[in-house]
């Protein structure tokens, strides 16, 4: 290996002021790991150091000599430079140059890794490129040094947080623009690095109250990533040209278009051939490929502001793992891909069916399917709701069971347009909970404001907690605070 990947000269330095100043060993170890050092000898040095710091022993030459003995490393020519070099006072410099070495090291054994999968192994160029993309990130994760943020950094960025707030003037929305202007009261938008879990039973409109949001942002010029796992991509569109254009979607569907309809739909392919909209419908995806494809994308097109995923349970992991260890990998995954990229995640969920057994079918955070590690890593999750959907259900069934026994039927649901809709905030890490009222339009599948809600001030209702097991936190709905 060539000189310019290893300097053991500062190696030596930074070990031997380790033995004459232990206390400078907690910083070294918040940067320093034990690859890190080229030579083994000096791998097992600070290995062994590391061992008498837990066991609270002397950092010193004896009581390294007798550790390294113990594991049969000791070499006594290497601790003989080591304690000859001279301890070094700008110990930062040197840790970085040694860092900056080990950097490149593990990217040559990086190129070394990518032509035994592509050459020897012979995988298919896809998996190659998810396996380095995967091996680059943990390396440049590794490099970067952790370390707490002190009360004067905390303090400033606080305040310029604040500043930014109020130059704003009084608006509610402080994170991404949810299109509802009662849900952006509750919520203050979807905040940068938020995971956000919609969750639903089938037929609910999880989808639908997905594809509402996603057009609002790009009525306004916001990009919108959204990897469809179970619908193509053109019916996506058909959903989000209805949305826009108030032609039922049944219409698009068959063509069934007057003059007045051909317009609108001329108007609107030509705004969305020019939005920011960016579809994956390849319909299987790993966490892994999710994450590459979203970093590739959000680096092409900074303007992305949300990505959508639908829906969470169709994603798998990776290996064969446990289903409960997979779901817990993917939303752990989600949310520090959100973090990491700085844009909220909304990710569709499906609701256990155990519900509909309950008087009160209202959801709540136990119906959420593998719900522990979604629950956990979640900062907002909403349940989509109408009470007509189990009302026109049941009246199925009793017209069913009519039918059977031979007896004259009378119906007594009728079939709306307009259906009330309830977006429920089962939880907010950052503000309350509660539910907003919606009105569903069928036939457009759009959701809208109630017309009742106009800039009036919203008193948050309490959902019943015997059903949803949810109440309204005592914070008021303040903007949540950035990630610093």
């Amino acid at each position: 290996m060539e000189e310019n990947l290893y300097n053991l000269a500062f190696e030596r330095s930074i070990l031997s002021s380790i033995i004459f100043e232990p206390s400078q060993f907690d910083d070294f170890e918040m940067v320093l790991k034990v690859e890190d050092f080229y030579l083994a000898a000096h791998q097992d040095i600070y290995k062994a150091i590391t061992t008498l710091v837990r066991e609270d022993k002397p950092i010193d030459e004896e009581f390294l000599k007798k550790e390294l003995s113990r594991e049969k490393k000791f070499d006594e020519k290497i601790m003989l430079e080591i304690l000859s070099a001279n301890p070094i006072s700008n110990t930062h410099a040197y840790i970085l140059e040694v860092k900056d070495k080990a950097l490149k090291r593990h990217l040559l054994t990086l190129t070394t890794e990518i032509k035994r999968v592509t050459v020897e192994e012979e995988l298919p160029s896809e998996e190659v490129i998810d396996i380095v993309e995967k091996k680059l990130y943990e390396i440049t994760q590794d490099n970067q040094s952790a370390d707490f943020l002190d009360a004067p950094t905390i303090t400033d960025a606080t305040l310029a947080y604040i500043q930014e707030m109020k130059a704003r003037g009084d608006s509610v929305l402080v994170g991404v623009d949810t299109g509802f202007a009662e849900l952006n009261r509750m919520t203050t938008g979807f905040g940068k690095g938020d995971l956000v879990i919609l969750a639903a039973r089938p037929a609910m409109g999880k989808t639908s109250f997905a594809l509402n949001m996603v057009q609002n942002l790009l009525d306004i010029g916001k990009g919108v990533a959204f990897f469809s796992l179970e619908m193509p991509a053109e019916q996506l569109m058909l959903r989000l040209l209805s949305i826009k254009t108030s032609i039922y979607l049944t219409k698009l569907r068959l063509g069934d278009l007057d003059e007045r309809d051909e317009k609108r739909l001329k108007d609107a392919i030509t705004q969305m051939r020019n939005s920011k909209l960016f579809v994956d419908d390849q319909g299987s995806v790993n966490i892994n490929q999710l994450r590459s494809r979203l970093r590739k994308l959000k680096s092409k097109h900074p303007e992305i502001e949300m990505c959508v995923i639908d829906y969470l349970q169709i994603m798998s992991g990776t290996g064969g793992k446990d289903r409960h260890l997979e779901v817990s990998e993917i939303s752990r995954g989600l949310k520090m891909l959100a973090r990491e990229l700085e844009m909220p995640i909304v990710a569709l969920s499906q609701l256990n069916r155990g519900l509909e057994s309950r008087h009160d079918k209202r959801p709540m955070l136990s119906d959420i399917r593998e719900s522990g590690s979604i629950e956990q890593d979640a900062d907002i999750i909403l349940f989509v709701y109408r009470d007509d959907v189990y009302l026109y259900k049941e009246e199925k069934e009793r017209e069913k069971a009519a039918i059977a026994e031979g007896k004259e039927f009378v119906g007594s649901y009728v079939e709306k347009e307009e259906e009330d809709a309830e977006i429920i905030i089962g939880k907010q890490r950052n503000g309350p909970t509660g539910h907003v009222k919606l009105v569903f339009q069928k036939k457009l599948t759009r959701f809208v404001d109630t017309p009742s809600f106009g800039g009036v001030e919203i008193s948050y209702e309490n959902i019943d907690t015997k059903s949803a097991n949810m109440q309204i936190d005592e914070n008021p709905p303040n903007v949540s605070m950035p990630i610093i």
